[in-house]
């Protein structure tokens, strides 16, 4: 599907238009194609043609897309239904050569992770639904990665009992789970509880990983040996980090401006209840540089009247691509030049 009208760019941005509540967003091998999930009922997932600016809906659910795994995935009910499919966190593991395994944090008809093998090289990039890892009962995941032995951690941003509100004000309201593979199902893992546990990845040396802290506009990093305590917190510069990825060599994360002078200054909480947001904020890419033991802007802009809600970045083709869990598009602006 090619852009729409009514999808021209704004001061900072040109645009997609068209992909529903683009909540996060990965690059695939080689820069060409990208995947975006979609943060409502039916928006599943969509393949994203980035030279041609297109894109079209990637999971149908027709027969030559599921191959179910029932020794793997004994306790999935069944195949994703594309109608339900309601798809947020994002997390791609390498599996093989040209070969990527694909998980999806599912809200459409069940609480689940599901998993996609996604072929590489030749055209297009094809798409197979393998199964599904049901989350625990009342738990809501919100992002997931992946370490190269098949561990995957999901997060949860708000348990039962906990409010947005709660988080905004700095309360202990998520956690982060934990599946190994062969195991039967997933387990909090203790000491990752955190005010809204959000964005989530983990780092190549195969031990530590990261959680976004909504609520302290932080990053924690974590050993996975011991979770029990974090290894080191990094507070972000002026904005709601949500989701974080590598990406083009770079762990960048995004989100919305903390103190925008266009809705008033900071998040408030009224009543118990949170501001939703929905007045236009700037937008921030941050880059998380572990080494430097800070957060640093990689690029920022004001507020557009085309986009709110940037959540996820990623670098394809010397272009940075926003991601947005509000919009009904994609954002694109050119990557700034390497330091």
């Amino acid at each position: 599907m090619p852009p729409g009208e009514g999808c021209a760019p704004d001061s900072d941005l040109a645009y997609l238009c068209g992909p529903e509540k683009p909540e996060d967003l990965l690059t695939l091998p080689g820069d060409k194609w990208l995947v975006a999930s979609g943060f409502a009922p039916g928006a599943g997932l969509k393949l994203v043609d980035r030279e041609r600016r297109s894109f079209r809906r990637w999971y149908t659910g027709a027969e030559d897309q599921i191959a179910w795994d029932r020794g793997r995935f004994a306790d999935c009910p069944g195949p994703l239904d594309p109608a339900l499919f309601n798809a947020r966190g994002l997390a791609l593991r390498e599996v093989g050569r040209g070969e990527r395994e694909l998980l999806v944090v599912n809200h459409g008809g069940r609480e689940a992770i599901e998993v996609f093998g996604i072929s590489i090289g030749g055209g297009e990039p094809r798409l197979t639904w393998r199964g599904c890892w049901p989350m625990p009962l009342g738990q809501v995941g919100n992002a997931v990665a992946s370490f190269s032995d098949g561990t995957v951690l999901v997060t949860v941003l708000t348990r039962p009992g906990t409010t947005i509100a709660d988080f905004v004000q700095g309360r202990v309201t998520g956690g982060v789970w934990g599946l190994r593979p062969g195991s039967k199902g997933f387990v909090l893992l203790p000491g990752t509880e955190l005010p809204g546990n959000n964005g989530l990845e983990v780092d190549p040396d195969d031990r530590h990983f990261y959680v976004v802290a909504f609520g302290w506009h932080a990053v924690v990093v974590y050993d996975r040996r011991d979770t029990r305590r974090p290894v080191r917190r990094f507070v972000a510069p002026d904005f709601m980090p949500d989701n974080i990825h590598w990406t083009g060599g770079r762990l960048l994360l995004a989100g919305m401006r903390y103190d925008e002078p266009a809705c008033g200054g900071l998040r408030k909480v009224i009543d118990g209840q949170a501001d939703p947001m929905l007045c236009h904020r700037g937008w921030v890419v941050g880059e998380l540089d572990p080494a430097q033991g800070r957060i640093a802007t990689f690029a920022y802009g004001g507020p557009q009247a085309g986009f709110n809600g940037l959540s996820t970045a990623a670098l394809a083709g010397g272009e940075l691509w926003l991601g947005s869990y509000q919009a009904g598009r994609l954002a694109i602006v050119r990557a700034p030049a390497a330091r």
